[in-house]
């Protein structure tokens, strides 16, 4: 299958293609114009991976052999994701059980594998940002990987101090920067990479953000991994809500539906970075600037996947009856974490985001589920103050808890960027 950029219909190029590029020409997104409509029924009996494999060669064609999407993803997705009772018509996808604790180790583990392939052996360089969890999920994901050095953005100080260590903590090939600026600038620094042209052939640059269309083809996977968790005379009833920030997440869902997957709506939750909620609304495209929260990482103003939801609509394959946009401010998000503790389930805030969005939504007869996109305890210090009990650490946490952080402090200035960049091809 050939993917478009949506920017310039006019270039064309292999999933490979597109994962190696990451960008296309004027900052364009890769995407289908076309989807495939496999046997939905046949896919929900199988298991994670096997069912992965039947939906990515269906979107991937025949570049990769059925044998090849196989075991990448039988390297990739080795944990679960558990559909998880909160009430009688309430379920949380807990997606955090992957090396980093974050729903990301799905797409960035995929990601690894993909461009793996891609590459051939040729030397690379990913220049990504992150407003968390990418930066964890992204730099285990190719850790110690031959001829790929990784180049994580993220803005100082507006992550959990867990996040963090997660991610600055490896060295070796891992270059972490914490950019005087907020999540947005760190993204636009990126874009500024991109549009260099010498410097991305220079140094053969990728990104593993979620505009990466093989982390996006990833996380379709785990939303037919929750519907077939689902009671089969519930399965016509779904409401899934997404803590949203750069979008990517969401989309990957609305494919999911898109192809079949029997999701009766999405539910797109925001914090007060509330571009989209407001844009559903009125009609018009106004970012605010971004302001810090307790799910830091939704703290994106300007969401980057968000042109891909347009596509689908433009496509019609979806339409705008399929998605409800709510915003959850810091109140709710915190009696969110409290109401989810007195049912018995221990969450953080991106979830309860989530799950106050779906509680609004959600009507008699329905079935909810909302994503748990992060470990509690990656945000132990916010839970701990909401809730006034002590959470103790997982063994990956509490690994690299102690450890000291690597990274460079850099303004949110290109040029000092370009220069970290040319001297890691010398070193």
């Amino acid at each position: 299958m050939l993917l478009t950029n949506i920017k310039v219909p006019a270039e064309q190029v292999s999933f490979l293609q597109a994962v190696r590029q990451g960008l296309g020409k004027e900052q364009g997104l890769f995407f289908p114009t076309s989807w495939p409509k496999p046997d939905i029924a046949a896919l929900l009996n199988m298991s994670l991976v096997e069912r992965s494999s039947a939906i990515l060669q269906a979107l991937i064609g025949d570049e990769l052999s059925s044998d090849d999407v196989s075991t990448m993803l039988s390297n990739a997705f080795t944990f679960p994701a558990p559909l998880v009772p909160v009430s009688d018509d309430v379920s949380c996808l807990e997606l955090f059980h992957g090396p980093t604790l974050a729903f990301k180790d799905f797409g960035g583990r995929f990601m690894a594998q993909a461009l793996a392939k891609a590459q051939a052996g040729k030397k690379t360089t990913i220049v990504t940002a992150t407003s968390g969890d990418t930066g964890a999920a992204v730099a285990h994901a190719f850790y110690r990987q031959p001829g790929v050095q990784v180049v994580i953005l993220f803005p100082k100080g507006k992550i959990s101090p867990l996040q963090e260590k997660l991610f600055t903590t490896l060295g070796e090939n891992i270059t972490t920067l914490a950019v005087d600026g907020d999540f947005d600038q760190c993204q636009a620094l990126v874009k500024q990479v991109f549009d260099h042209q010498a410097l991305v052939e220079k140094l053969s640059i990728n990104s593993a953000n979620s505009i990466n269309i093989s982390r996006l083809f990833a996380q379709i996977c785990y939303y037919f991994e929750a519907v077939a968790q689902v009671p089969a005379d519930k399965r016509d009833q779904v409401v899934i809500a997404v803590p949203s920030g750069n979008f990517g997440n969401l989309t990957a869902g609305l494919i999911a539906k898109a192809l079949g997957l029997p999701i009766k709506r999405m539910v797109a939750a925001t914090n007060a970075n509330d571009t989209v909620p407001r844009y559903w609304r009125s009609g018009d495209w106004q970012p605010k600037t971004t302001v810090a929260t307790l799910s830091n990482a939704m703290d994106v103003a300007a969401p980057n996947n968000w042109p891909r939801v347009e596509a689908l609509l433009a496509q019609g394959v979806i339409s705008r009856d399929d998605i409800e946009a709510v915003m959850v401010d810091e109140d709710d998000t915190v009696i969110g974490v409290r109401q989810l503790s007195q049912l018995g389930y221990l969450s953080e805030p991106h979830a309860a985001v989530a799950f106050k969005a779906l509680k609004r939504s959600l009507q008699p007869g329905e079935f909810g589920i909302f994503l748990g996109t992060a470990h509690p305890a990656k945000f132990k210090e916010q839970v701990e103050n909401i809730l006034g009990t002590p959470i103790a650490l997982p063994e990956a946490l509490a690994r690299c808890a102690a450890e000291q952080g690597l990274s460079k402090d850099i303004p949110a200035d290109f040029a000092v960027l370009q220069q970290v960049l040319l001297q890691l091809e010398l070193a």
